[in-house]
C-alpha cells in the first residue's frame, strides 16, 4: 500500500489539543488583570513548544499549536473579521452525552458593517508555529465561512448593511479568499476549514431548525459548498486544504447525529478540497456507505478514534474498521485520525494528557501497520 508524502498524512489529527494546567491558570490570571498580554503570550509560547515536541515525538507528520491561544475553535477567528462584532446576548446550545445534557452559552455575533479582512488572522500565531517545528508540516485550522452564517443567519445581519444576502456572501467569501492568499504568502502549505454545519445538516432535527429560521434547509449544504469553493478560488499552488466535519464537541458532548448520507454526494463531488476529516467514532456517524461518492483524487481521513473519552481503542478493531471502509473507497485514499479535536474550547474534553498522547501514538502505530 502507498505511503503519503503530502498532507493529509496516513496518521493525522484534527487540530486542538488539551491545554496544560499552567496555561489555563495563566488565562485566569490574565482575565483577572494579574498578568499582562506579554506574560500570557510567553506562557503560551512555552506550552506550544512542548506540544509541538509531543506531536513530533509520537510520530505524527503534522503539527498544530493545539489552538492554545484560542478560547474556542471558531469564534476567536470570526470576531477578528472586519464588520463582525460580539452581540450582547448569548446563544444557547444544548450538548448531549451519555449522562444527560449540558448547555453551552457562547456570545452571539452581529454583522454590523461590511465584512472584510482587515489583516491576516492568526498570522503571528502561525509564524511562531513555523519557527518551532523541527520536522513536521505546520497546519493552520480556521472555521469555514459556513460557520459565520450557521451561527444565526439573516437574524444576525444588520439589514441596513446588507439588504441582499448575496452581497453578504460575496464580501464574506472575498475576505476568506484574502485570508487564504495571505497565509499562502506566509508559507502555509496545510490549511484546514473546520465546518460543523456540513455534518449537522445530516440530522433531520438540525434541518428542521434551519427551516424554522427561514433557510432552504434541503439545499443549505449545497449553498455552503459553493461558498467554500469561492473562498478557495485564489488558493495558492501547493497548498493542501482539508475540511473537518463533526457533530459538536464540547466537554465530551455533542449536538447532532446521523450518517453522512444527506450531504455525501454534493460534499464529495463538489467541494474543492484535497481531503475530508470525518467523524466516525461511534454509531452517531452512521455507516461507511456514503464514502462510495469519494472521487479518485480525494482523500478521506477517518476519525475512528474518539476524543470524547480516555479509554484506548483496540488497534485490531481500528484496522478492521479501516478495511470495512475500504469496501466503499480505495484503501489508498484513506487516512486515520481522531474524530475531532481534544479541546475544541478551552475547557477540553474529559480525558487526561497521557490518554491524549496514547491515542495519538496508537494512530501512528496503526497507520504504520496498515500502510507501511
Amino acid at each position: 500500500m502507498a505511503k503519503r508524502d503530502k498532507p493529509p498524512y496516513r496518521a493525522d489529527h484534527v487540530g486542538s489539543l488539551l491545554r496544560p494546567k499552567r496555561l489555563l491558570d495563566a488565562r485566569e490570571q490574565h482575565a483577572a488583570g494579574k498578568i499582562d498580554d506579554a506574560e500570557l503570550r510567553g506562557i503560551e509560547d512555552d506550552a506550544i513548544r512542548d506540544v509541538v515536541k509531543m506531536q513530533e515525538d509520537v510520530g505524527l507528520r503534522t503539527a498544530t499549536d493545539g489552538e492554545f491561544r484560542r478560547a474556542s475553535w471558531h469564534m476567536d477567528f470570526i470576531y477578528q473579521l472586519g464588520g463582525i462584532s460580539k452581540a450582547q446576548d448569548n446563544l444557547k446550545v444544548e450538548f448531549r452525552n451519555p449522562e444527560g445534557t449540558i448547555e453551552f452559552t457562547p456570545a452571539s455575533l452581529h454583522v454590523d458593517d461590511h465584512v472584510r479582512l482587515e489583516k491576516p488572522i492568526f498570522a503571528e500565531d502561525f509564524k511562531f508555529l513555523q519557527s518551532v517545528v523541527t520536522k513536521n508540516t505546520p497546519k493552520l485550522t480556521i472555521p469555514s465561512p459556513s460557520m459565520v452564517h450557521y451561527r444565526g443567519g439573516a437574524a444576525v445581519i444588520d439589514p441596513n448593511v446588507y439588504s441582499d444576502t448575496a452581497e453578504f456572501w460575496s464580501d464574506l467569501t472575498s475576505a476568506y479568499a484574502d485570508q487564504v492568499k495571505a497565509m499562502g504568502e506566509l508559507g502555509c502549505t496545510y490549511l484546514q476549514f473546520d465546518d460543523t454545519s456540513l455534518a449537522y445538516l445530516n440530522d433531520p432535527k438540525q434541518r428542521e431548525m434551519m427551516a424554522q429560521r427561514g433557510e432552504d434547509a434541503e439545499h443549505l449544504h449545497e449553498q455552503y459548498i459553493r461558498h467554500i469553493n469561492e473562498a478557495l478560488e485564489r488558493r495558492p499552488e501547493g497548498m493542501c486544504v482539508t475540511t473537518h466535519m463533526c457533530r459538536g464537541n464540547f466537554r465530551s458532548s455533542w449536538v447532532a447525529e446521523g450518517g453522512y448520507d444527506f450531504v455525501a454526494e454534493a460534499l464529495f463531488g463538489e467541494l474543492n478540497v484535497d481531503g475530508f476529516f470525518m467523524e466516525y467514532d461511534d454509531a452517531r456517524s452512521g455507516g461507511f456507505e456514503p464514502l462510495r461518492f469519494v472521487p479518485d483524487d480525494k482523500v478521506v481521513v477517518l476519525g475512528l478514534v474518539t476524543t470524547k473519552r480516555g479509554e484506548l481503542e483496540s488497534p485490531d478493531e481500528l484496522k478492521q474498521r479501516l478495511y470495512e471502509a475500504s469496501k466503499h473507497v480505495d484503501i489508498n485514499q484513506i487516512c486515520l485520525s481522531p474524530q475531532c479535536g481534544f479541546s475544541s474550547t478551552v475547557e477540553g474534553n474529559v480525558l487526561t494528557y497521557d490518554e491524549e498522547v496514547a491515542k495519538l501514538r496508537m494512530i501512528v502505530e496503526v497507520a504504520e501497520e496498515v500502510w507501511g
